[in-house]
């Protein structure tokens, strides 16, 4: 991309999924319904942690943290993307895209270490039950939760503080309904080696550790279920990570799917459509996901809504 001027820009636009007046309303209500729907049950499972005895336990306090990190993830991008068809706008000033950007990333490593954390969690309770309240203690999860909060914040920092060093040209047009890095850093006049260098580098290491963690887990978890010999066993001892399972496989499954999306399709509508799958569609279903596969937090929720009636 040649220069044409690397004065500072005060915005960009976001120009969203289309630009034909007649789908804003439609995709005003789909994002919002879609937006309603995902705070509401992600709360309803933090409620129903907080105020069921029998979900006080580390695999549920993990599960009440991931159910508050996606609410906060959703709302980094879809209020903006309301706001902006609301107010027949597609303007987001520059500190608003450096801001979207760092809690988007803060919220989505958080999403990606607290996975990980499960799976560990998941494995002890399997693989080591006769010592699984000793070692995944109190101090232990409170530990786990803190440390995923310090890496995803330095990360964030870390990426936000590498496109402050970029300069851009009169073209601000992002073809996405929020602040993605790939499609800022590609509107970039000045060199951006240093930034794909980190970026990739990044992903092998903060994408690649939760990964190799999350499958020598259930290497193990497997291998555990196998050497059981009743099938009744075999089945309960499943059953506890299989919420998880469809989790972790519909987390990375969509994401998977954004990467390869965005490398085949730059700067293309069809990877902010992609994108949805992740930063929405995801977060939305993991509490339909953990409620509906999971007796004890069905009947948690059951208790809630009994108390309320």
């Amino acid at each position: 991309m040649e220069p044409k001027n690397n004065t500072r820009i005060s915005e960009f636009l976001l120009l969203g999924f289309s630009e034909d007046p007649e789908l804003q309303p439609l995709i005003f209500g789909l994002f919002l319904s879609m937006y309603l729907v995902t705070v509401l049950g992600n709360l309803l499972i933090i409620l129903a942690t907080i105020s069921d005895s029998h979900l006080h336990t580390p695999m549920y306090f993990f599960l009440s943290n991931l159910s508050f990190v996606d609410i906060c993830f959703t709302s980094t991008t879809i209020p903006k993307m309301l706001v902006n068809i609301q107010t027949q706008s597609k303007a987001i000033t520059y500190a608003g895209c450096i801001t979207q950007m760092c809690l988007f990333f803060i919220f989505g490593e958080l999403d990606n270490f607290l996975l990980a954390v499960i799976a560990y969690d998941r494995y002890v309770a399997i693989c080591h039950p006769l010592q699984y309240t000793v070692i995944m203690n109190p101090r232990l999860c409170g530990l786990l939760v803190v440390v995923c909060w310090i890496l995803s914040v330095l990360h964030a920092l870390l990426q936000s503080l590498m496109v402050l060093r970029l300069s851009f040209c009169r073209d601000i047009n992002i073809p996405h309904f929020f602040c993605e890095l790939n499609q800022v850093v590609q509107l970039a006049c000045s060199d951006t080696f240093l930034n794909d260098l980190m970026r990739y580098l990044v992903t092998v290491l903060l994408g690649g550790g939760p990964i190799t963690g999350i499958l020598y887990s259930y290497f193990k978890i497997v291998s555990s279920i196998c050497a059981i010999s009743s099938a009744q066993g075999r089945y309960k001892a499943f059953s506890t990570c299989a919420s998880h399972l469809s989790v972790v496989s519909l987390f990375y499954g969509t994401s998977l799917g954004v990467y390869l999306s965005s490398a085949s399709a730059k700067s293309s509508p069809s990877s902010a459509t992609a994108s949805v799958m992740y930063t929405v569609v995801t977060p939305m279903l993991n509490p339909f996901i953990y409620s509906l596969r999971n007796k004890d937090v069905k009947g948690a929720l059951l208790r809630l809504s009994g108390g309320k009636l």
